[in-house]
């Protein structure tokens, strides 16, 4: 397949970094694309802790300086996985003008109608009590959820349920806790005429044992985008358990959305 050149923007989601995406990358590089994967604030090998960073705009600043500092006739292909759709959506709604595409990938896809917070709880709603397993999760004197951990057994057994396990092994040891904001998130941080401007396309994982596919499903209803991909026999970690299916499918959008 003939390269189309274009700039990937990989951004990773909960307690993960800019290391889980290494296979992806090497594929979209091999076939000449430019590919930046982030670390958010106090995650991957970003050198914040995460009792440092106050909101969840301080967690996704490396991303939204980054989209600031690029040329302005520059576009990139932005994907997000997980809780990294709530960060892609962030950066859309401040840059659109720079985004071609951008790919919710088994992601927290929200509307552009209510602040995003309903989806989590929405998630969370429809979510069983122990979804998060062997997890340490802060909650504040609310009784509201601060801050997750993933447990070994979470990544082994839902993760990476239909991963190399040596990839689950090199999550556990690389695993750092993530904020979830909400008091940030319950404000209305999206609207029509930019976030809603950029094209979306959805990527459904299969087999995925974290944000299964009845709520996959449930967010493109809830927030309808122009295309949407299916990845067979993936758990939650696409881009480790089916990295060429995921290559592929990135290629085809490359292609579509310029």
């Amino acid at each position: 397949m003939e390269s189309t050149g274009k700039h990937f923007v990989l951004v990773h989601g909960s307690n993960l970094g800019a290391w889980c995406w290494y296979k992806l990358v090497t594929l979209l590089k091999s076939a000449g694309h430019r590919v930046t994967a982030l670390d958010l604030a106090a995650n991957g090998v970003n050198p914040r802790r995460l009792n440092e960073v106050a909101s969840f705009f301080e967690y996704v600043q490396p991303l939204t300086d980054f989209m600031a500092s690029l040329p302005h006739e520059e576009k990139v292909v932005l994907v997000g996985h997980s809780f990294g759709g709530l960060c892609i959506s962030l950066a859309m709604e401040r840059f659109p003008e720079k985004i071609f595409v951008a790919v919710f990938l088994t992601a927290l896809m929200p509307n552009y109608r209510d602040p995003p917070v309903a989806l989590v709880q929405e998630y969370f709603k429809r979510s069983s009590p122990d979804v998060f397993l062997d997890s340490i999760i802060v909650y504040d004197s609310n009784k509201q959820p601060v801050s997750v951990l993933f447990g070994p057994q979470l990544i082994a057994t839902k993760l990476y349920n239909d991963s190399p396990t040596k990839d689950a092994e090199l999550d556990k040891m690389l695993v750092r806790p993530t904020g979830f904001y909400l008091n940030d998130l319950s404000k209305p941080l999206l609207t029509e005429n930019k976030y809603g401007s950029v094209s979306r396309v959805f990527i459904i994982s299969g087999d995925d044992q974290i944000i299964p596919v009845d709520f996959q499903k449930y967010m493109i209803q809830n927030s309808p985008p122009k295309d949407v991909k299916f990845i067979a026999g993936s758990d939650h970690m696409v881009m480790i358990s089916k990295p060429i299916e995921l290559y592929i499918t990135m290629q085809q959008i490359a292609y579509k959305y310029n």
